[in-house]
Parts: C-alpha cells; sequence; structure tokens
C-alpha cells in the first residue's frame, strides 16, 4: 500500500511505524518546518504502554521520562497553600505504572523508531476520491490510503467531512504552553496557581535552566486564528495579567519561540473513515487534555488501525470504528467525571485498559 500520513506528533509517527514494519511506501507530511519544540508533560498509559512496548520504544521512553519531585500550589503572592510529595496533577501518582514525558521527546522517539519519509513545511491543498492530493507546494502524487493524524484543527478532516465547526465541543478553557528561563529556581517541581478565571502551572524536570509554562483561562467561545500566534499571545496577555508572576511570565511569553495555545475541546463524529480517508487521535476523536488520554488514544488509534489495515484493507475501516468507538467514548468521558478535579487514578486506569489489542 501508499499511504500519506498528514500530522508527525504521535498518532502519525506510530500509524507509519506499523505500516513500514510490513513493508507498505508510507509518507508524512507535517505543516511545521521541523519537529516541533516545546509542549506539555503527556502520559502514556494502560493500552498505549503496550503498544510502545511491541514498537520496542518503551524503555526507551522510560528513560526520558519526568522525574517530578511533588508539587504544590500557590496564591497570588506566592504563597504555599499545599504540597504533595506524592502524586502531581499533571502525572498523577508516583507509583502509578503510568509514565509521563515531555511531548518533544516522546515525538523524538517516535520519528526516529517510524522508518517513514516525511516531509515538513508542507501541507495536503486537495484531496480526491481516487486519492490524488496535491500538495501546497504544488507537489502531486496519488495514494491508497490518506490519514489524518494532524491534531484538533485536522486539514484532512476539513477536506474530507467539512467544516471542524460541526465536530469541535468547547469545553470552556483556553489553554497556552511555553519554554521559559527556569526563573524561580523549580527542581523537578510543578507550582500550580489560580485567580479567578484565569491560572495556570509551571514545571522543570530534566533541564534545570529552563521551565514550561501553562497559563490559560475560562471563557466562552473566542473567534481567533489558530494559526496566529501573536493574537493567541494577545489573548493570554489580556486574561492573565492577575495571575502569580504575571509579569515575568508574560514577557517570557512574548519572546518564546515555541507557544503553543487553544482551546479545551473534544472532536466528535459519527464515522472517522470516508473513501481512502481515515482520522486517527485528536484528529478524530480529541478527549482533550482534561481526560489526560489523547495520547494514549492516539497510540492506539493508531496500531488499531495499522492492525486492520494489515490483516483485510477491504474491512479495514469498518474494523477499526468497531473496535475504537467504545474505547474513545469512555476515554472521552473521563473529561467530564469530577469537573475541575480530575477524574479518579481508578477511572482512568479501567478506561486506559478497555480496549483488546489482540
Amino acid at each position: 500500500m501508499k499511504v500519506l500520513i498528514s500530522g508527525a506528533s504521535v498518532g502519525g509517527p506510530v500509524l507509519a511505524y506499523w505500516l513500514r514494519r510490513h513493508g507498505h511506501d508510507v509518507t508524512v507530511v507535517e505543516r511545521a518546518p521541523a519537529p516541533r519544540k516545546g509542549g506539555q508533560a503527556i502520559d502514556v498509559r494502560g493500552a498505549a504502554l503496550t503498544v510502545a512496548e511491541r514498537m520496542g520504544v518503551l524503555d526507551e521512553i522510560k528513560k526520558l521520562r519526568t522525574t517530578m519531585r511533588g508539587m504544590s500550589m500557590v496564591d497570588t503572592q506566592g504563597n504555599e497553600l499545599m504540597r504533595d510529595e506524592t502524586a502531581t496533577l499533571s502525572g498523577g501518582a508516583f507509583d502509578s505504572p503510568d509514565v509521563e514525558i515531555m511531548r518533544d521527546d516522546l515525538n523524538a522517539i517516535l520519528i526516529a523508531a517510524s522508518d517513514a519519509t516525511y516531509l515538513y513545511g508542507d501541507s495536503i491543498a486537495t484531496l480526491a476520491e481516487d486519492g490524488e492530493v496535491t500538495f501546497d507546494s504544488g507537489r502531486r502524487d496519488r495514494y491508497d490510503y490518506v490519514i489524518g493524524a494532524d491534531g484538533l484543527h485536522s486539514n484532512v478532516r476539513r477536506l474530507a467531512f467539512g467544516e471542524e465547526s460541526q465536530f469541535l465541543h468547547h469545553l470552556g478553557t483556553y489553554l497556552s504552553i511555553f519554554t521559559a528561563d527556569n526563573f524561580l529556581g523549580l527542581d523537578h517541581w510543578q507550582t500550580w496557581f489560580n485567580e479567578g478565571e484565569a491560572g495556570g502551572a509551571l514545571f522543570s524536570d530534566r533541564d534545570p535552566s529552563e521551565m514550561r509554562v501553562n497559563l490559560g483561562f475560562r471563557s466562552d467561545v473566542i473567534d481567533y486564528d489558530y494559526r496566529d500566534i501573536e493574537q493567541q499571545k494577545q489573548l493570554i496577555q489580556d486574561r492573565c495579567t492577575g495571575v502569580y508572576e504575571a509579569p515575568r511570565l508574560l514577557a517570557a511569553m512574548w519572546k518564546s519561540d515555541d507557544f503553543y495555545f487553544d482551546s479545551m475541546a473534544q472532536v466528535k463524529m459519527e464515522h472517522w473513515c470516508k473513501g481512502r480517508v481515515a482520522l486517527v487521535g485528536d484528529a478524530g476523536y480529541c478527549a482533550s487534555p482534561l481526560s489526560g488520554q489523547g495520547t494514549s488514544l492516539a497510540f492506539v488509534g493508531a496500531y488499531v488501525l495499522a492492525q486492520e489495515l494489515v490483516a483485510n484493507p477491504a474491512t479495514a475501516f469498518e474494523r477499526y470504528e468497531e473496535r475504537m468507538r467504545p474505547f474513545v467514548t469512555a476515554n472521552q468521558a473521563l473529561a467530564f467525571e469530577n469537573t475541575g478535579q480530575g477524574a479518579a487514578p481508578e477511572s482512568i486506569q479501567q478506561a486506559a485498559r478497555s480496549i483488546s489489542l489482540d
């Protein structure tokens, strides 16, 4: 098979790995000019750990896992309100079987393992029913399958299924993340804070010279350009001026070159496949960071789709949807179990394991 995958984050490289392992011709196109830097700490859980183990990358992932000592919550003046040295909000209990890793570290591992052809700085412009693709660069080619693993604002989903407004369900919060100098001297530690409708978190792990900054705010739907970084930074500037360390954090934000901003949202679709096109991960069934399961859904979805394509292309899409639908439903539900506090650890583990990979 000749397969084009749009998106080089998690689902794209995992799918590429399994298809290449079975001898198929795989190209991954990525709009960014190079692998994306920065990003938040993400979790590999349950069935996703099994996929990583079968790929032979689990040991490498574990070597680069975060090694947090704990977390604290502070008020606007920096006074500590609580402290926990047994767990963090982002990664859960330290004795959990889950693996927390920085997004860019995981991305580098998966791309290296995938053995696919990567086209950076390009994107799909047109997509025909016969599999002919025109790229923004002007290049043309024909593929047996085109897979959208290109995130919440999926270009493939828009071309094949229609405008994203049909599928996106806003969950009331906007979130940014960027890298800043570790001017607070955080040492394998997370600091969380909240002020009115705004709040955030700071954490530093393997590189003591830097910290990752999350700043966000609660809001109804905002009309903004998701590719206009300056506009997005201004939204954070306008809404987060009262939070802990706001002057220094906002000054660092304007200097950052890895700034990311988006809404907390879920994608809900009746079908993820159409013609020669299928969606994987956030493109088809984003669960939002509130679920803590976006990475694992992408891992497992890519693996299941590859399994079915290799076993029987004629029934692959039908079987993919049939196997993944209950798993997606269970993991999306985590975002609503305990609003503002996160789902119970038992619920997360149950949802993370609620699929058979054999």
